[in-house]
């Protein structure tokens, strides 16, 4: 089959072209100039949609903030056109989301029949998923990937967190209440693969281990697999005054957000416990 995959150099897009160039796909990754996207789409028979600015690249300026938003509108609606106006659609268009689609939610389960919240990055994923959903047809199914903390050592948010564990400085962030809803990036890339092949898989799909765990449980695994203490906490003044808005948004609220849908069509999580997830990931050298 082949798959275009948009924003395919980052640290999710490169491993996951990586696997599915290993399933024997015919993997066309995107370039940057969106004008060369819609004859790579016609004929594809999937396309997955990882384009789009970091969201904890700096500190979210007035502007910062505007191109997080348009970096994925544009490129989600690019990528729908392109589709709809298609002599040979798609199958499954698998466009990128987020769990912040929820808003902050403290101890709420969150599902994917959850109502979206009201925050900036709620904001961001409802009109994100809007464009995608602009692409379904009864020729292209969509699904959007709904990410959490997405974990392992050569990128995402993980690598900023150990170095001070290792120098015995690590703890929870903040009350430590909040939760956070992480997935192995094996796990990701699979629940990916696992969308693309299976017709059942539409909508809104969380990416996120069956355990939610809250930030202080985070940090304590996270000092077990490195067999380092974890009880230094981040004030969160101290974030406020870093990060601005950044700091409630992606450190010091969260969701418990768990996979329902993947669950129920039986999708198997190779790490469904953060501690084993950890010990493999740090426990790699």
């Amino acid at each position: 089959m082949k798959i275009v995959i948009a924003g395919g150099t980052g640290f999710l897009g490169r491993p996951l072209a990586a696997a599915l160039t290993a399933d024997r796909h015919d993997v066309v990754v995107l370039t940057r100039d969106q004008r060369s996207w819609r004859a790579h789409v016609d004929g594809a028979g999937a396309v997955v949609n990882l384009a789009g600015e970091p969201i904890a690249g700096s500190r979210w300026s007035a502007e910062h903030k505007r191109t997080i938003l348009d970096s994925r509108v544009k490129a989600t609606r690019t990528l729908a056109d392109a589709i709809r106006t298609a002599a040979s659609p798609p199958a499954v268009f698998v466009s990128g989301s987020a769990v912040g689609y929820y808003g902050p939610l403290g101890d709420e389960v969150a599902t994917e029949d959850t109502p979206a919240g009201s925050d900036f990055l709620a904001r961001v994923c409802v009109q994100w998923e809007a464009e995608a959903q602009r692409a379904a047809s009864p020729a292209t199914r969509v699904a959007c990937i709904r990410t959490g903390l997405v974990l392992e050592k050569d990128g995402g948010a993980l690598p900023q967190m150990l170095p001070p564990f290792r120098f015995g400085a690590g703890g929870k962030i903040g009350s430590g209440r909040q939760y956070w809803p992480w997935i192995h990036r094996e796990d990701w890339i699979n629940l990916v693969r696992w969308t693309i092949q299976t017709p059942a898989a539409a909508g809104p799909i969380n990416a996120t281990a069956p355990n939610p765990v809250t930030n202080a449980d985070f940090a304590h695994a996270l000092g077990r697999a490195l067999h380092r203490p974890a009880f230094v906490p981040a004030p969160a003044f101290a974030l406020r005054l870093l990060l601005g808005e950044m700091a409630d948004a992606l450190l010091l609220s969260g969701q418990r957000a768990v996979p329902a849908k993947a669950a129920h069509l039986w999708f198997h999580f190779r790490y469904e416990d953060v501690d084993a997830a950890l010990q493999a990931i740090v426990g790699r050298g």
